[in-house]
């Protein structure tokens, strides 16, 4: 099958004021893709937007929370007010916390499902009519190695990413005979600014980024899979090596991650 050419596409990417989605909307912007950008932080998106559009490119910005319903709608209609339509859509918004998950408020759990899930599948929802119209369709879902082997004092990121891994593996069968495509990228650590972020953090730990991957390398090898069309893509060999374990010696990767999973 031929490669999937991003030149001219038209593309929605959530969370892209910084980390994975800033650097994906860079490099998406060098491939000369036409981007609309939705995030918070406003002077962050603003900035970003500034830069893909001075370097040539196309980006429209959109400040808002993907949790809001009003917002994803105003992203998928700057899209076909400012494109003509939507063909590809990357969900890369995401929060997390750290602590004992008997020891949280439930808000906690509710908040993390929120912005990791129910904004995921609900803006999903709301692009599929549009990117019906579109060409080459395509959806990309950023969930995580811990969305393949879950780890302690995280269970609520986990449980958030193992749910974006079901429905994406759902909706690439639902909807293959439509011809809308689905990506799973499941990064390991990677150097953002995740834990400095954070919603709630009760450990008490200094979380190190040992072994980080960083947001330029984890975005290259995105936007490759994109154009290589393929389904799903673990990005570091630890990941890869975690999740081959665990499905072959489960319990001794109990024991892995029980004793160095933090």
């Amino acid at each position: 099958m031929a490669k999937r050419s991003l030149s001219n596409s038209r593309i929605l990417l959530t969370g892209a004021s910084s980390g994975i989605g800033r650097e994906l909307a860079r490099q998406l912007g060098e491939q000369r893709a036409r981007l609309v950008v939705i995030a918070r932080r406003e002077g962050r998106l603003l900035e970003l937007a500034h830069t893909i559009n001075d370097s040539g490119g196309r980006c429209v910005p959109i400040i808002g929370d993907v949790t809001l319903p009003e917002k994803r709608a105003e992203a998928i209609e700057t899209c076909q007010s400012e494109f003509g339509g939507l063909d590809i859509l990357v969900n890369n918004a995401g929060i997390g916390a750290m602590g004992m998950f008997a020891d949280a408020r439930p808000e906690r759990l509710r908040q993390i499902f929120e912005v990791n899930f129910f904004a995921t599948a609900e803006m999903i929802r709301a692009a599929i009519p549009v990117l019906l119209r579109g060409q080459d369709p395509l959806i990309v879902n950023v969930g995580s190695v811990l969305g393949h082997r879950a780890v302690p004092l995280k269970s609520e990121y986990c449980a958030s990413k193992f749910a974006i891994r079901a429905l994406t593996d759902s909706l690439r069968v639902e909807l293959r005979a439509t011809g809308v495509d689905f990506l799973l990228v499941s990064p390991s650590t990677t150097d953002t600014e995740f834990f400095s972020s954070a919603i709630e953090d009760t450990t008490g730990i200094d979380w190190k980024l040992r072994g980080a991957m960083s947001c330029e390398r984890v975005a290259m090898k995105t936007i490759r899979a994109m154009v290589n069309r393929k389904r799903e893509i673990i990005l570091s060999c630890s990941g890869k090596t975690l999740v081959w374990l665990d499905r072959l010696f489960p319990t001794l990767v109990d024991r892995i991650v029980g004793k160095f999973g933090q």
